[in-house]
């Protein structure tokens, strides 16, 4: 396997079986030159991108720790996932990384506006942050904002796989966050991150998003769904309200079957 181009000292292009590859791994290009063998024993990672240009490009225009810094916290997120994430997110993680930490250098903090819920529904993914923004600090000295385990958990996220990609993940939680807002105001009341009830509300209203249009969504019998509206009347209003804020501002219509489901939740939240 011999290097047709370095791009830094941990990341090469290799021409394997006459097919052109990225090879990465610890010092893989030190005292290296171009057609010089690479020692199979270096390589950590070796894989083919449809976005290969882009990628060589980044690798040349960002700080080779930056680099480092992302290929750890991607393969601590494969590890603790158990999965392969998506090849982009050399590119997405990475370019992201880069320009946070030199923000935070200059003492740039940018706020995200959706860290409450990305942390409930994406939890696994902002544990993975929170382990990347210590790992951050303890590379480079500079202490990155708990906001950022927050970004680093949506990369991470809309790179499993069957996962929606960054401009429809951010729209879903943005109105799942609209949808409790709406709740909270209409019910008066403030809700602590770790309550159980609160959790398991928007956990459901993310499933609700996701099968809106799936025909095998689970069903509530009339009946069930008349004694619900009679019992948990002031809950199923508000879940009323949601259904319109959906309908009116997004043009998602949710069977009123789903609204018992919803009431439910928002009945164990009400008196939790």
């Amino acid at each position: 396997m011999k290097i047709k181009k370095i791009l830094n000292n941990n990341a090469v292009v290799v021409l394997d079986n006459n097919e052109e590859k990225i090879a990465i791994g610890a010092g893989i290009a030190y005292e290296k030159g171009k057609n010089d063998i690479i020692n199979p024993s270096k390589i950590e990672k070796l894989f083919v991108m449809k976005e290969n240009e882009k990628f060589q490009q980044l690798l040349q225009q960002i700080p080779e720790k930056h680099f480092s810094i992302s290929e750890d916290i991607i393969s601590y997120a494969e590890d603790n996932l158990g999965l392969k994430l998506n090849e982009h997110i050399h590119i997405g993680l990475t370019d992201h990384l880069s320009f946070a930490i030199e923000r935070a250098t200059e003492g740039i903090h940018l706020k995200n506006k959706l860290f409450d819920e990305i942390k409930i529904l994406y939890k696994k993914e902002f544990d993975i942050g929170m382990w990347a923004i210590r790992h951050i600090e303890k590379k480079t000295g500079v202490k990155m904002p708990v906001d950022e385990a927050a970004y680093i958990a949506l990369h991470i996220h809309t790179s499993k796989p069957q996962s929606s990609d960054m401009k429809q993940t951010l729209r879903q939680t943005a109105i799942i966050g609209e949808m409790i807002q709406t709740i909270k105001n209409s019910l008066s009341i403030t809700i602590e991150e770790d309550d159980l009830s609160y959790q398991r509300l928007m956990t459901h209203l993310r499933f609700t998003l996701s099968r809106v249009n799936d025909e095998s969504q689970p069903i509530m019998d009339d009946e069930m769904l008349t004694l619900l509206k009679k019992k948990f009347t002031r809950s199923y209003t508000v879940s009323q309200k949601v259904a319109k804020l959906l309908a009116k501002d997004h043009g998602i219509t949710l069977p009123e079957q789903e609204l018992g489901y919803i009431t439910i939740h928002i009945e164990r939240l009400k008196n939790r």
